[in-house]
């Protein structure tokens, strides 16, 4: 985690009880469209691919966690929190979820997660399938930092 992260951490949290875990990260595609979209208000759901958290040996977000979301300069520019997690086939993720992404009707959500963890998953030396295991999250927005 990079120190403008970190600050922008314990700026916001100067004056409460400060939670112990957080995360800073950028969108995998586009992350300055898709941070501006948070910030908006159009996005207030994510999905990953399940079997990175395995290959990385990370653990799975939680409800309650925190996450700062960065821009494409690792600059942080929101802060979310997390409401929902579910581990979900990506062919039955919902409409209704789609759209909380942000990107689009489901069709467009739906060619391009394809079109990304194709590739993603081909660095790893996996193929795709439209079963792969998503681990969808809702989030609401905390905090916007001040430019």
């Amino acid at each position: 985690m990079n120190e403008a992260a970190k600050s922008y951490w314990d700026e916001y949290w100067q004056d409460g009880e400060k939670p112990v875990h957080f995360s800073a990260w950028m969108f995998g595609v586009s992350p300055d469209e898709l941070a501006q979209l948070v910030i908006e208000g159009k996005k207030t759901a994510t999905c990953s691919g399940h079997v990175f958290y395995e290959i990385e040996n990370e653990p799975l977000p939680m409800v309650g966690e925190y996450s700062i979301v960065l821009n494409s300069k690792e600059q942080p520019v929101a802060m979310i929190k997390i409401v929902e997690v579910s581990i979900v086939p990506m062919n039955e993720v919902t409409e209704e979820f789609a759209v909380a992404e942000g990107e689009g009707p489901y069709e467009a959500w739906k060619s391009a997660h394809e079109e990304f963890f194709t590739s993603e998953l081909q660095t790893v030396g996996l193929e795709f399938s439209d079963d792969m295991l998503l681990v969808c999250e809702r989030f609401t927005l905390i905090d916007v930092k001040d430019s």
